[in-house]
């Protein structure tokens, strides 16, 4: 349906003698959006407005569904469509992506966002503190200079006592688990040989996987999950059970809870050969 408004020239509701239609359909690294046309031109001179108000559908990427397409991180693209909506910006409370959204940012030439976004010297790392430090400086300089500096002022004392650490972490568990085997021979003392971890795998919420784990942890199973969402998808890098624990004990966390289940199976019909054993064991681990 977009794809046929959009090449009819069919605008509902839309600006006056543009080809785009006022709905529009875009697929953004395989995750599609759907937003008002005015909300993609919303900020003058940036790559969004210059497609969608200096070009014409034809001239514009699509997929074969018909939507427009960018090739660019489609999870990140949700924050930037927050942004075009009405030029404000909130971030979830852990957001490890303030890098990545920043070179989005800069990507579709939206400015502001991008100095937002860009790295003070601080010691509070807080994204969601800094957006509002910033948006404050602006209320604090519509109210007067001295005034303004008063409140900069409050803020910085009250950032200082604050422990940022301690702030940013969340209540929440997270569980281990991981997969192994070995073979046991005739002489159960002797011929016992073990296999090493083929996988670890993390279940729990997004937003404390990442921050536990950070580059070690492979999200290829479950990309772009959000992070106030759970998965049970994650695995890591590495097969280290010790390093999953020391991770966890490091920001925190330790553990309540321990099970693990076991089978065995015969490498053939012949009782008297070896034994193979797989067992599979869940460690939970919990912050409060």
């Amino acid at each position: 349906m977009a794809l046929a408004d959009a090449e009819r020239g069919v605008n509902s509701c839309g600006d006056a003698g543009s080809p785009f239609s006022d709905i529009i359909e875009l697929n953004v690294g395989g995750q599609v959006y759907v937003t008002r046309h005015k909300t993609l031109i919303a900020v003058p001179d940036s790559l969004l407005w210059m497609m969608f108000s200096k070009k014409s559908p034809k001239e514009l990427a699509r997929d074969s569904k018909g939507r427009f397409f960018l090739d660019r991180d489609g999870f990140l693209f949700r924050y930037i469509l927050d942004y075009l909506r009405d030029l404000n910006l909130v971030l979830p409370d852990y957001f490890p992506e303030k890098s990545r959204l920043q070179r989005e940012a800069d990507f579709f030439q939206l400015r502001d966002l991008a100095k937002r976004l860009s790295p003070r010297v601080s010691k509070d790392n807080s994204i969601s503190e800094e957006i509002s430090q910033s948006d404050t400086e602006e209320g604090a300089q519509q109210c007067g200079s001295s005034g303004g500096m008063e409140t900069l002022r409050t803020m910085s004392v009250s950032g200082a006592m604050r422990s940022p650490s301690l702030d940013s972490r969340k209540s929440g568990y997270i569980t281990i688990g991981y997969r192994g085997s070995y073979t046991i021979g005739r002489d159960i003392q002797t011929d016992a040989k073990f296999r090493r971890v083929a996988r670890i795998t993390v279940c729990g919420k997004t937003s404390l996987a990442k921050e536990v784990f950070g580059d070690t942890l492979n999200e290829s199973r479950d990309p772009d999950r959000p992070p106030e969402r759970y998965t049970s998808r994650y695995y890591l890098k590495y097969n280290f059970l010790e390093q999953a624990f020391d991770k966890l004990t490091e920001v925190g966390f330790h553990m309540v809870a321990c099970s693990s289940t076991g089978t065995c199976a015969y490498t053939s019909n012949d009782p008297n050969e070896d034994k193979i054993w797989t067992s599979y064991t869940e460690y939970v681990f919990c912050r409060e």
